[in-house]
């Protein structure tokens, strides 16, 4: 499959405000090394895991209760060979109510198994969405930066 951006889909029982508004809670579910906003649109946020990775996203789309996207404008991933390998990749979460719960829909475009940060970096996520974020909504506390 060439050029499949990364996406996962997770459910949870929360409304879809309570979502949206832990998804802009970066670091209770992300990393806690945070700096700066991650609330509207243009707001920009670093965000430093030690000895590995430090980028930098900016809020280019803003829906309340429906969607996210940051656009990576700067990256290091010091595990790699391009070191901004993130740099210009978007990430998104667009959410849906359904049935009482709200379905979150991951992306990482530029994030396809051609890139060398793929298999790492999807793990990453896996346990950034699937785990901490649903444990976030879930159970009210989520475990970024490990």
């Amino acid at each position: 499959m060439k050029n499949k951006d990364y996406q996962i889909n997770i459910t949870v029982d929360a409304p879809l405000q309570k979502v949206f508004e832990s998804i802009n809670d970066v670091e209770k579910w992300w990393t806690d090394d945070f700096k700066g906003k991650s609330r509207k649109l243009h707001d920009e946020f670093t965000v430093h895991f030690e000895g590995f990775h430090l980028s930098t996203q900016k809020l280019v789309e803003v829906i309340p209760n429906k969607k996210v996207v940051w656009l990576v404008t700067d990256s290091t991933l010091l595990f790699l060979k391009d070191q901004q390998e993130w740099n210009d990749t978007k990430i998104s979460f667009e959410l849906v109510s359904q049935n009482d719960k709200t379905k979150i829909s991951f992306t990482h475009f530029g994030l396809t198994p051609e890139v060398e940060c793929y298999k790492s970096c999807t793990k990453g996520w896996d346990y950034y969405i699937k785990g901490s974020l649903f444990k976030l909504l879930t159970e009210g506390k989520g475990t970024p930066g490990l």
